[in-house]
């Protein structure tokens, strides 16, 4: 049976097609203003990718900030849920989800089969979320994709003492004027990103094996500062953007029995 999981966040919509239990095309685009021709575009685009027709798939379902708005959908499924169950999927033996989006941050504890035991979510602050990195980057003059190499490259990381984002930037700001280096700024963000994210873990209780998703993942950085604080090995999939679309799908496979 072939299906699709959809996932639709603040600032990226992904869509995963599943083949049984194999993934056969998934694509990331940027959200518009409207998220139900977001969702649209990037299903068509996986379809396309694919070479398959709208009318060869069986199931879809929405996850993600935007899942109501997805009004093609089958059925729709919280993203605690579909990152749950997309992280066992990409790494077997996963028991504690941390997923950094652009807009909020959550932490999921999971059981054997993917089920939710606990979660605990930041979405009322930019402080540990992408945004916070995007900030960041603008105030330091850099591109946002390179802060995790430049954070390995620091010898001591300075200390960024506010959890606020603007209060952040002002620390920031006041690093570059008092001659620190850029290498030790961005450690020393990274490292308030994970103190920050570390203390939602400690609320729900680490348990082996972590792994990190959202588009943050893909920052070395940061996995780097939350293996220092958490004080074990993280695990992050292939392509870690795509752990919730993935969990859809899977979802998805349910709805046909």
């Amino acid at each position: 049976m072939l299906v699709a999981g959809i996932d639709v966040g603040s600032l990226t919509a992904k869509c995963v097609l599943m083949k049984n239990d194999t993934i056969i095309q998934y694509r990331i685009i940027k959200v518009t203003p409207n998220m139900e021709e977001s969702a649209r575009i990037v299903f068509e685009e996986t379809l396309k990718a694919a070479n398959i027709s709208r009318d060869e798939v069986n199931a879809i379902v929405s996850t993600g900030y935007g899942r109501g708005s997805v009004e093609f959908a089958d059925k729709s499924v919280t993203e605690i849920s579909c990152h749950a169950k997309g992280a066992v999927f990409l790494i077997p033996g996963a028991r504690t989800v941390i997923d950094i989006g652009g807009q909020d941050s959550k932490v999921i504890s999971i059981g054997e089969s993917g089920n939710v035991i606990d979660f605990v979510m930041n979405d009322k602050c930019a402080a540990g979320t992408g945004r916070f990195l995007e900030v960041m980057a603008n105030a330091l003059r850099v591109k946002l994709e390179e802060l995790g190499d430049l954070s390995l490259k620091a010898k001591k990381p300075v200390t960024i003492s506010s959890t606020c984002t603007v209060f952040a930037e002002s620390e920031v700001i006041s690093h570059l004027a008092s001659g620190s280096g850029i290498e030790e700024i961005v450690a020393g963000i990274h490292d308030a990103i994970a103190s920050r994210i570390a203390a939602m873990v400690r609320r729900v209780g680490i348990k082996e094996k972590v792994v990190l998703t959202g588009g943050v993942a893909k920052n070395v950085g940061v996995k780097k500062a939350l293996e220092n604080k958490l004080g074990t090995d993280i695990y992050v999939p292939e392509e870690p953007q795509i752990v919730g679309a993935v969990g859809a799908a899977i979802f998805a496979h349910t709805l046909l029995g």
